[in-house]
């Protein structure tokens, strides 16, 4: 055994020098493996061209690292947008490329990316290779990991940078990335703010719904990146709608770019082949009605409804939720918190049968698995933002069901709308037996919680604003919507002012009147070159103008807002019934910021965003310095009227609190708990209700040593004073006493000491002049001198 130990000892011995050279020699071969499997793919991806039955992703000329990461995923065949955009982006070349919804154009560009960085050897020490830009942050959210399923095998660190995270933790990590998906707003923000941010070395810029990002407002911000970032790049822009914007920003960033699916994006294909696309006339007060119903029949359906804003759908899923249709019910809108969007994105993505009530933030790019039906109870502004709802299903040959409601006054601009488009609609009819009223439990709701009806009316006004601004006015006309019926539906007793709306109809006014006075003026110009010397014919052109002023004054309003009386509340004298005392109202129990913000001050500015004001009678004084006539209002009123007016402005008052030795606030008198309070039985709690007076008691008398004490130190100092001015005023030479240098501790104290306690008690009280007899010679030498000053005061006046 030990025989055979010492040979093979010695042969492992000797055996790592043969490794060594052995592993330095596979490691020279695998590199030259490497450099020569990435050059063959760059000439085979240079050299390739797509045959009409292309169809799998292992045809295409991309890495077995890529071709792993897409069997992983599950990805096998490729869309027609995929086989056609990815041989050209693999080429580097600039693409423009439009594609119907839901057709798989995020792979279109990933894969592209993950070649070219592949190619190139990208590692951490090259920096950012790579930009993905998106509209909103879940599709971010959702390329992201996309990008991180499929390139799962490559070498490559990826980021996410979105608004609502961290601005701290992103900095730290954007020097190691070599992928960014992010949205237009955060990522400027970064070049502009983040020290050592650099894009020098950029290879690839993806621009994802470049359509949206543009309508979204980014115009401007998109410049600014461009600017931030090299020209010698690949730009690959991929949109769902192909519009002049588009084409602007083509020309402004890409260069000699291939057109793909351009000419055909407004053909047949813009919606998917197997979508079911079906509309139907409603009134506005019946739309809720309608979806309720909708809801409450397909409680095993995944179904996703579109509003107009984000505060109908706040209202909507509050309502809906407390009546408890039978269903999961989810909501999304720009005005929640990143960490909301995410969740709800995630709930309803895993969920087999939910309801997702949202605004169009959902309507963009972002893939929702399986949904059955996509509901639009407000209208698309255009026939885009349609083509994008309807998108959310039917994606990838799978079928999907879309309803659209329509008013009787939207019908037919929306088809013509459609029809340019090559969309065909086919209208349905509800049955009015089928549909349940809820205007009823909305009503209830609202009466018995002030923020249900707060949230109603916040509501109502984001629907008119929104029709009121929309471009197309013979699709959107506000004049004609039934806003009383429609307040009513909402469980609102009566229509809320619309502050906007008014105001436009006052320009309208004035604007008519003035065209009216200048029309005037050139005639009366004309009058006067026509007839200069003649008095009469003025005087007469000035009475008829003055005539005309006055018809002028007198004008009905504009005939395009004639409906304009139902936009206010009609009072009418009767009984008042509880709703009318729900309307009066205030909302007490909702936060003092929204009633403040509900309550017309009378001296507020203006803002455009202040769209309900309820009048408010003047009871409460405004400035008590500025009227004379309160002279006789008590202090006590006053004080009163001021409290109100802070609890309106700034909320609840504050609270007197006392701390503990250990620092923790207390009130000044905290509740025992009743049950703890009534152990002992009533005469336990008769015993320490005795037990607390005697102890107030004893404090009331610690109190009143105290004050004593108090009271007499401040007698003691008081006499101390007065004694220390009447030394300094008996000095003969006026001489005030000097102060010494301040101290180490900045205080300046004088040179003589303080008299102690019981030299001011002992000290003799200060003399009194008395009525004594001029014995002295002092006395009497001061009477001569007086005598003396009298009898000259005589003889002067004399």
């Amino acid at each position: 055994m030990a025989d055979q130990a010492g040979p093979s000892s010695m042969k492992q011995l000797k055996k790592p020098r043969k490794n060594v050279k052995h592993g330095l020699r596979l490691a020279k071969a695998k590199k030259l493996s490497e450099k020569q499997q990435i050059d063959a793919l760059e000439r085979a991806a240079m050299e390739f061209e797509p045959r009409d039955g292309l169809q799998a992703f292992s045809d295409l000329p991309i890495s077995e690292l890529s071709k792993k990461g897409l069997k992983k995923s599950f990805f096998v065949n490729m869309t027609d947008i995929q086989a056609t955009s990815i041989p050209v982006s693999l080429k580097g070349k600039d693409v423009l490329a439009a594609a119907r919804t839901g057709s798989g154009k995020t792979l279109a560009f990933l894969i592209p990316t993950l070649e070219i960085l592949y190619r190139r050897k990208w590692g951490p020490q090259d920096g950012l290779g790579a930009v993905i830009i998106s509209p909103t942050r879940e599709l971010a959210v959702q390329i992201f990991d996309v990008l991180r399923s499929v390139g799962a095998f490559h070498s490559f660190s990826a980021g996410l940078v979105i608004g609502g995270k961290n601005l701290k933790d992103e900095r730290e990590r954007l020097a190691r990335m070599n992928i960014l998906v992010a949205t237009p707003g955060r990522l400027l923000q970064h070049m502009d703010q983040t020290f050592g941010f650099e894009c020098d070395n950029l290879q690839l810029l993806i621009l994802d719904e470049a359509d949206r990002i543009l309508d979204m407002g980014f115009s401007k911000t998109l410049s600014a990146l461009l600017s931030h970032l090299p020209k010698s790049r690949q730009t690959l822009l991929f949109s769902a709608t192909q519009t002049q914007s588009v084409s602007q920003l083509a020309r402004l960033s890409l260069k000699d770019p291939v057109p793909i699916g351009v000419d055909g994006a407004s053909g047949s294909s813009a919606t998917p082949h197997a979508l079911a696309q079906h509309y139907s006339v409603c009134t506005l007060d019946k739309k809720l009605d309608v979806l309720w119903s909708f809801i409450k029949t397909h409680l095993h359906s995944k179904v996703l409804v579109f509003l107009s804003t984000g505060k109908q759908v706040r209202f909507v899923f509050e309502t809906f939720c407390k009546m408890h249709p039978g269903i999961p019910l989810l909501h999304l809108h720009g005005k929640q918190k990143q960490s909301a969007r995410l969740t709800m994105y995630t709930r309803f993505t895993s969920s087999q049968h939910a309801v997702l009530i949202a605004t169009d933030i959902a309507a963009r790019g972002l893939d929702f698995p399986s949904v059955d039906w996509v509901v639009q109870v407000d209208a698309p502004e255009d026939a885009d933002t349609y083509i994008h709802r309807v998108g959310r299903t039917a994606r990838y040959e799978s079928s999907g069901n879309g309803l659209l409601l329509l008013m009787p006054s939207e019908e037919e601009g929306m088809k013509a709308a459609l029809e340019k488009k090559s969309i065909k609609i086919d209208n349905i009819k509800i049955r009015p037996s089928k549909t349940q009223s809820i205007q009823n439990q909305l009503q209830k709701l609202s009466f018995q919680d002030p923020e249900i009806k707060y949230l109603g009316q916040r509501a109502f006004v984001s629907y008119v604003r929104s029709v009121h601004l929309y471009k197309d006015k013979s699709i959107f006309k506000v004049n004609e919507l039934p806003v009383e019926k429609f307040a009513e539906s909402l469980g609102l007793p009566g229509a809320p002012k619309i502050k906007f709306l008014n105001k436009d109809l006052v320009k309208r006014q004035k604007n008519a009147s003035r065209t009216v006075a200048a029309i005037q003026a050139e005639i009366e110009a004309e009058a006067k070159q026509e007839s200069p010397d003649s008095e009469d014919d003025s005087e007469e052109a000035a009475v008829s103008s003055d005539d005309d002023a006055l018809a002028t004054a007198a004008l009905p309003p504009d005939p395009e807002v004639k409906d304009d009386s139902k936009l206010s509340i009609s009072t009418k004298p009767g009984v008042r019934t509880k709703y009318d005392r729900m309307f009066e109202r205030k909302n007490q129990n909702i936060l003092s910021a929204h009633y403040s913000k509900l309550v017309d001050h009378g001296d507020a500015v203006d803002d455009e965003e202040d769209f309900i004001t309820l009048k408010r009678s003047n009871h409460d004084l405004s400035d008590t310095d500025a009227i004379p006539e309160i002279d006789n209002l008590s202090k006590r009123k006053l004080k009163l009227s001021r409290t109100k007016r802070a609890v309106a402005k700034y909320g609840q008052l504050g609270q007197k609190l006392i701390f503990d030795d250990e620092g923790n606030p207390h009130e000044i008198y905290e509740m025992v708990d009743p049950a703890e309070f009534y152990k002992g039985g009533l005469e336990g709690a008769k015993e320490a209700g005795k037990a607390f007076v005697e102890g107030e008691k004893d404090k009331l008398k610690g109190a009143d040593v105290v004050d004593k004490m108090e009271a007499k130190d401040k007698k003691r100092e008081k006499k101390r004073k007065r004694k220390e001015r009447e030394k300094g005023i008996d000095r003969d030479d006026g001489h005030i006493p000097e102060l010494a240098p301040p101290d180490d501790d900045g205080y300046i104290s004088p040179e003589f000491d303080l008299p102690s306690e019981d030299d001011v008690e002992c000290s003799p009280p200060p003399l009194k002049r008395s009525r004594r007899p001029a014995s002295t010679k002092e006395d009497s030498k001061g009477f001569e001198d007086e005598e003396e000053l009298a009898l000259q005061l005589l003889r002067n006046r004399r």
